[in-house]
């Protein structure tokens, strides 16, 4: 995919070249001022007239007619320098991608030096650019008839930078294109329909992830769950043809098992909300309501293919939830895995009900940091919109260190306040330990409260991802659909831990 280069000359030939600009007065420095000179000025005077734009993310295409190697230029416009950051130029990158798909190029040369800045090194700009390539060219192939065009990918890209060893050069370059590719690994997953992606399924891909990797696994059927007590589990699951599955995936890094980090997503394949039923408008998409699963999967890949000092285990508790004679019903009151008796008011609140069985049971794996990942509730959409994921906590130092993770990976995410008067709300049963549903009020922090519950004094944060699990429109890295988001953020999250 990548070849990394240290030396460049205009008469290099390849079908494409791809330079940054910035928004600069009256002047053009450095490769830009070497390739205006062989074009005797004209690239200067197609930046005055606008024909090569220097706007954020603004992509300009000029034929050479043979005045230097390549075939063609591709100009990505950074705007202004001082304001551009890794976030923005690994966006600038996905337009550029984006653009390549549509003018369906096969190879590619980069002069990776005009994308830094002072803020920005030229790893920095490898890692955006490795990431954005993966993350802007995803498509999710779907189930339409092939079309007898033939598909034609980027498949070699040549990176030209002096200002590093090749070698660092091409590492960050391939650690962004995992971080990509896995990323895109947890898109298709979401994307999947219920019916192509079973609990079953999810259980069959954790043991080939597991088997490319070599981590250890466990998958717990319903026998199992019915031996260690698993009853909110398997409450949610029994309506449902489908067995229900509790997987885990273990990866050591470190010779004790110790400082173990738990990540815990949600793997409901499909939601019907039981017989708290959704009505038809929301109960379409149901399908992504395993987007934590997919987040925590992506993650396991990229801790697969980097290999960590850390230690790590993945509880993903999967089933669907579905209407029939033996399933849960609102008043029904369950036992959860670690005793606490739970009454069930609304069994549409289903996705707290798994994660507390799943945390209980990353906890008896060792887990002494624990993140869950959750598509969990509506309220958290009415609270932060599409673009921020909702966060709670019961350790401040813990928190800061997802909040770092969510920053680099560019998934902002946002906390919102647990008190004790929450947590009151959350135990105020008069016939159980714990309600499932104690309102409206205050929607997300109760989901996320209720989850706590079984975090107990283990360092715990709650990402609730319903919101920005998918998008309903395309963006400069990536299409309609699935996001794959928060696998990056948990990713980083391993690979930068510092014991609390």
């Amino acid at each position: 995919m990548f070849t990394v280069k240290d030396r460049f000359e205009f008469s290099l030939p390849t079908e494409v070249l791809a330079i940054g600009i910035t928004k600069r007065v009256g002047q053009l420095e450095g490769l830009l001022r070497e390739a205006d000179a062989l074009f005797e000025g004209a690239l200067f005077e197609l930046v005055k007239s606008g024909d090569i734009r220097t706007k954020k993310k603004a992509v300009s295409k000029i034929h050479t007619f043979g005045k230097i190697g390549a075939k063609r230029l591709y100009f990505l416009g950074m705007g202004k320098e001082k304001e551009l950051n890794s976030e923005g130029l690994k966006e600038s990158f996905g337009r550029l991608f984006k653009t390549a798909k549509k003018d369906k190029w096969k190879e590619a040369a980069i002069l990776l030096d005009t994308f830094t800045t002072e803020k920005i090194d030229a790893l920095d700009a490898a890692h955006e650019l490795g990431e954005a390539l993966a993350l802007a060219t995803y498509e999710f192939e779907g189930y339409r008839q092939k079309s007898n065009e033939p598909d034609v990918t980027l498949e070699n890209v040549t990176v030209f930078s002096t200002a590093l060893e090749k070698e660092e050069v091409r590492a960050a370059l391939e650690v962004g294109y995992i971080f990509g590719k896995a990323t895109n690994s947890s898109r298709t997953l979401v994307n999947l329909p219920g019916n192509m992606l079973t609990a079953s399924g999810m259980a069959s891909y954790a043991i080939k992830l597991a088997e490319k990797y070599g981590f250890q696994t466990e998958i717990l059927d319903r026998e199992d769950m019915e031996k260690l007590g698993m009853g909110a589990f398997l409450a949610v699951s029994q309506g449902s043809l489908e067995p229900p599955k509790m997987i885990v995936m273990k990866y050591q890094g470190k010779e004790e098992w110790k400082d173990v980090i738990g990540l815990v997503g949600k793997g409901i394949t499909f939601d019907t909300g039981g017989y708290s039923i959704k009505p038809k408008d929301g109960i379409v998409g149901m399908k992504t309501d395993m987007g934590g699963a997919a987040a925590v999967f992506g993650a396991m890949e990229i801790i697969g293919e980097l290999k960590p000092e850390q230690n790590v285990v993945a509880v993903i508790p999967s089933t669907d939830n579905m209407i029939s004679g033996g399933a849960f019903k609102p008043d029904d009151v369950i036992t959860s895995m670690n005793g606490k008796t739970i009454e069930v008011l609304n069994t549409d609140a289903e996705g707290r009900l798994v994660l507390a069985d799943a945390i209980t049971y990353a906890k008896h794996h060792g887990a002494d940091y624990l993140v869950d990942v959750a598509t969990l509730t509506g309220g958290v959409v009415v609270a932060l919109g599409t673009e921020i994921s909702g966060a709670l906590t019961n350790n401040e130092n813990w928190y800061e260190q997802v909040l770092q993770a969510s920053h680099e990976a560019g998934e902002p995410i946002w906390r919102l306040p647990l008190t004790e008067k929450d947590i009151e709300r959350v135990r105020g049963s008069k016939i159980a330990d714990l309600n499932n549903s104690p309102g409206r009020e205050g929607h997300a922090i109760m989901g996320g409260a209720f989850v706590g519950e079984f975090a107990e004094g283990t360092p715990w944060v709650h990402l609730d991802i319903a919101g920005t699990a998918t998008t309903s429109k395309e963006h400069d890295l990536g299409p309609q659909g699935a996001t794959g988001v928060m696998a990056r953020t948990l990713a980083l999250l391993v690979e930068r831990f510092e014991t609390i």
